[in-house]
């Protein structure tokens, strides 16, 4: 989904060799002291993240509003860039969650038994030390467990190959070696978008497949730290447009009808798991075919709403949403035909939705590329001398977390009938978000309070 398909997102950054400096052995043993230090601060942090929710028996898996590291991330690039990224990530504390292998770290057991958590144990002191909970999704698997051999394959279509199953066990067991070595870490999502699990023969995705793997995983977790908290299964909600009834499920909409292949997928994984302890998806308010907002880009996003509603409502579990989009990705996957104002109001309008519905963690995919040019990232690059500064997306994500974290009481805002459908407005307490979803200047009254937005404007009251 999303910023996964090709392109660099997926490749170990060869450059951080270049870059690393002369001292990094130093740097290295620096930063496995700091890791016990660091993970004595995270339990306090992830409490304050909970807030009112911490008396709710399933409140360690009501997360919150965080991120993704991606391969370009702020452990890497210019000394003061770095400096100032740190700044950034924790003047407001969000729950960050790190691949294990790929987007950004090496491959962890490149021969059985051996392994290399260099660039895992950098990841993790930058999420420990910058933010309330780390998360871990355990993808991808080393080679040798998908028919290869020592070698890593950096390809996509390696990378996005599931382990075979005979090597189902050696997932699970190096999954709890992960969690052995960061103790701290509670949170585990098992797998990423199914990659590898779809069946051509049948033209569906192996669930069968998934969830033996996703049970060995989950009892491995377990067993290795009783406190971590694991989820599944990471499928894709792909839609369709109404009216396409080709694979149309009954989770449905103005927006249109998730994929069938999706909900079986999900339903199979709710049957047969052998425990959970949040559900977890991603998906993208457009259309799979097409690439279509319907009826537009803000009534699209109505979509996270519904689906979080039939997700809560089929496991009884939190849902937590590990990546969601809302513009459409162009044919190299990028996403550079909207302007900045007009991205971040859509992303706040699908927040809106997603809370307002009940979602327990939701993770923004952060783009960060190395250059300047990169709509839709939280801070500039630290490979920039200026790096590492927020950016308008940043804003949003860490205001909007402290404001509606999940349990939040939300109240309904006085606003204008014939406004209504102009402007978008989510209110708990004091807290007050407007969005203008027209692309000209709108004026109007939100509690009795006069209101002059410009274009695509997100304002706080």
């Amino acid at each position: 989904m999303g910023r996964h398909g090709g392109g660099p997102a997926l490749l170990r950054a060869t450059w951080w060799r270049r870059s690393r400096p002369p001292r990094w052995r130093l740097v290295a043993l620096l930063t496995a002291t700091a890791l016990a230090l660091a993970a004595l601060v995270t339990a306090a942090l992830l409490a304050r993240q909970q807030g009112g929710d911490r008396g709710r028996p399933d409140a360690a898996a009501r997360i919150g509003w965080g991120f993704t590291h991606t391969q370009y991330s702020a452990d890497l690039g210019q000394d003061a860039a770095r400096r100032t990224a740190a700044k950034t990530l924790s003047g407001a504390p969000l729950p960050q969650n790190q691949h294990i292998m790929g987007w950004g770290a090496d491959n962890p057991e490149p021969r059985r038994g051996r392994y290399n958590f260099t660039d895992l144990d950098r990841r993790v002191a930058l999420m420990r030390s910058t933010g309330t909970a780390p998360v871990l999704t355990l993808c991808c698997a080393p080679d040798w467990m998908k028919g290869g051999d020592e070698h890593t394959d950096w390809s996509q279509k390696s990378l996005e190959t599931a382990p075979d199953r005979a090597h189902y066990k050696d997932f699970a067991r190096l999954a709890g070696v992960i969690a052995q070595r960061y103790p701290d870490v509670r949170h585990f999502i098992v797998w990423n978008e199914f990659k590898g699990f779809y069946d051509e023969s049948r033209k569906r995705w192996d669930y069968e497949g998934y969830t033996e793997l996703y049970n060995l995983v989950y009892k491995e977790l377990k067993k290795r730290n009783r406190h971590a908290l694991v989820g599944g299964p990471y499928v894709v909600m792909d839609s369709e447009a109404p009216g396409d009834d080709a694979n149309a499920s009954r989770v449905s909409g103005p927006w249109g009808a998730v994929d069938q292949r999706a909900v079986d997928a999900l339903e199979y994984w709710d049957e047969h798991k052998e425990g959970a302890d949040f559900v977890v998806v991603d998906g993208a308010s457009y259309t799979r075919t097409g690439n279509r907002p319907v009826p537009d880009e803000f009534a699209a996003t109505r979509k996270f709403a519904d689906v979080t509603t039939w997700l809560g409502r089929t496991t009884g579990l939190p849902v937590w949403w590990a990546e969601w989009y809302v513009e459409p990705a162009d044919e190299h996957d990028g996403r550079k035909t909207w302007t900045e104002p007009h991205r971040v109001a859509v992303q706040a309008s699908a927040m809106m939705q997603l809370a307002g519905a009940g979602a327990a963690g939701a993770f923004y995919w952060n783009p960060e590329e190395r250059g300047a040019d990169c709509p839709g990232c939280l801070w500039r690059s630290t490979e920039l001398r200026d790096g590492g500064g927020a950016l308008p997306m940043m804003d949003l994500l860490a205001r909007f977390a402290g404001a509606f974290p999940p349990g939040t009481d939300f109240r309904t805002a006085d606003v204008p009938e014939e406004d209504r459908a102009r402007v978008q407005v989510l209110a708990a307490g004091s807290s007050v978000l407007v969005v203008n979803t027209q692309d000209r200047a709108v004026a109007t009254r939100v509690d009795g309070r006069a209101v002059e937005l410009a274009a695509y404007e997100v304002r706080w009251l």
